[in-house]
């Protein structure tokens, strides 16, 4: 036995549920729109540990400076997971995430290391500033890109699965 449904009071349930759906994902986007000062951050970081490769320093100089570099990455990335005000569950991270962040880091690192040796023949403190130029500008062209791919296919699958949702 099927007991009648009231059109009007489904319509609310599902708006009841689509609405905060919603406004997660419209968080989301924000979120990664709240400004690109993580992005420039971290480009500015790169920027000054790739400059200062080139100063021909001693290695435990070099091994400082890659300690530096990921302690000062590791805090930009509490302080920046810290002012989240939203946290997604881990399902919502999907395969487009993965792929963006495998990109950035391939084309940045190939970036690095094409640069390096086609800067070889410079004085090495030139090669060094030119090439944590380009670097930088590579990974802050990259990020934007990535960001926005990735991130726009949660809505349409958060779409796809209320409505799943409302037709069982």
């Amino acid at each position: 036995m099927s007991s009648p449904v009231d059109a009007e009071q489904a319509w609310r349930d599902l708006q009841r549920i689509r609405v905060p759906q919603e406004r997660v994902f419209d968080e989301f986007e924000r979120s990664g729109a709240n400004g690109p000062g993580a992005t420039y951050t971290t480009a500015a970081i790169m920027w000054v540990f790739l400059a200062a490769l080139g100063l021909d320093l001693p290695r435990w100089g070099v091994w400082l400076a890659l300690a530096a570099y990921v302690t000062l990455l590791s805090a930009l990335a509490v302080r920046y997971n810290r002012r989240s005000r939203m946290r997604l569950h881990h399902s919502h991270a999907d395969w487009r995430m993965l792929a963006s962040f495998v990109a950035g880091m391939v084309v940045t690192g190939t970036t690095i290391v094409l640069s390096g040796h086609l800067l070889e023949s410079l004085d090495p403190m030139s090669a060094s500033l030119i090439q944590a130029t380009v670097s930088a500008a590579v990974y802050i062209a990259c990020v934007g890109t990535t960001t926005r791919w990735s991130s726009g296919a949660l809505r349409g699958r958060g779409a796809r699965t209320a409505r799943e949702e409302a037709n069982r």
